[in-house]
């Protein structure tokens, strides 16, 4: 069966683009590729676009960009979703252009949300190189491992993980079942990643949220980015959901923040890379091994 091989990008629904360009470029270190009224485009490295922002007003996540190497290992992909029942359309040239892609299809899972198939991203001009002037360590870890992670709430645990493992083909990496983290909270949170092996691209739990994404993270290439990516959402009083910590699982150094759309960025640095032939599947106990204390109560 072809496999996805990233992430490549992230869609969302925002209210407002002006404070997701400030937010983006003066604290998180991303540039603009494009903007328009509707719509705003952020670079993370050579790719003319990793973070899509289309102007409404549902504030959350709309649509996973799941990459290929190839144009027919993504004809092969789409014909084994068609083969397991998953209702799968071809893109239609404007969805097509405005993803910057050569081909494109698309499904809906259990909860709403579109994961979108694509192959031939475009690239930006020589001419036009990524560049942060935050960033003093290399810039974002991308290339093959893709634009960083999602976590979305589940309505059915059960059923969400069947379709991403079952039907989309998503790997297994671990699980966290941690229930003293969080006060009255349980947390069964599965890990999911794709062939090049970023730990996890996908993560969901069943868990009580207003939106369907809890978090999105984005991984730098220093440790101190994340330090003076701190620093900067202290200066500007930008809220924290929880303060610098460490995962026991996917072993990231990270801090969360929130975004002017009210989920939260995940700004960390560290995270492994799967080699699946030699990993084996855990179960963890708790969320952090040290750190990441709630600065906001858990229901923000």
């Amino acid at each position: 069966m072809a496999e996805i091989s990233n992430l490549a990008y992230v869609v969302f629904n925002a209210s407002d683009l002006d404070a997701w360009e400030a937010f983006a470029t003066g604290i998180l270190g991303l540039q603009v590729g494009n903007r328009s009224a509707q719509a705003l485009h952020l670079r993370m490295d050579e790719r003319e676009h990793r973070l899509i922002f289309e102007h409404g007003n549902a504030d959350d996540i709309v649509a996973l960009g799941w990459e290929f190497d190839t144009s027919g290992e993504l004809g092969a992909y789409v014909d084994g979703l068609r083969e397991r029942d998953v209702q799968v359309n071809e893109a239609d040239d404007a969805l097509r252009r405005a993803r910057k892609v050569e081909r494109l299809y698309y499904c809906v899972d259990p909860i709403g949300l579109r994961h979108e198939f694509s192959y031939g991203p475009q690239q930006a001009p020589l001419s036009a190189p990524f560049h942060s002037p935050l960033l003093v360590g290399g810039g974002f870890q991308t290339g093959e491992l893709g634009v960083g992670h999602v976590f979305v709430a589940a309505l059915d645990a059960e059923e969400s993980v069947r379709f991403y493992t079952e039907q989309l083909g998503l790997r297994i990496s671990d699980y966290i079942r941690d229930s003293h983290s969080i006060p009255g909270l349980a947390i069964d949170g599965v890990f999911m990643h794709t062939r090049t092996g970023r730990h996890h691209s996908l993560a969901t739990a069943a868990i009580p949220s207003a939106k369907k994404l809890n978090h999105l993270m984005i991984e730098v290439q220093a440790l101190d980015d994340v330090g003076l990516a701190f620093d900067r959402v202290r200066a500007a009083q930008v809220p924290v959901i929880m303060e610098i910590g460490h995962h026991p699982n996917d072993r990231m150094l990270s801090f969360y923040v929130a975004t002017p759309s009210g989920f939260g960025i995940e700004y960390g640095w560290g995270g492994v890379v799967i080699d699946d032939a030699n990993w084996t599947v855990r179960n963890y106990s708790q969320l952090s091994d040290w750190g990441h204390r709630f600065a906001l109560p858990p229901a923000q």
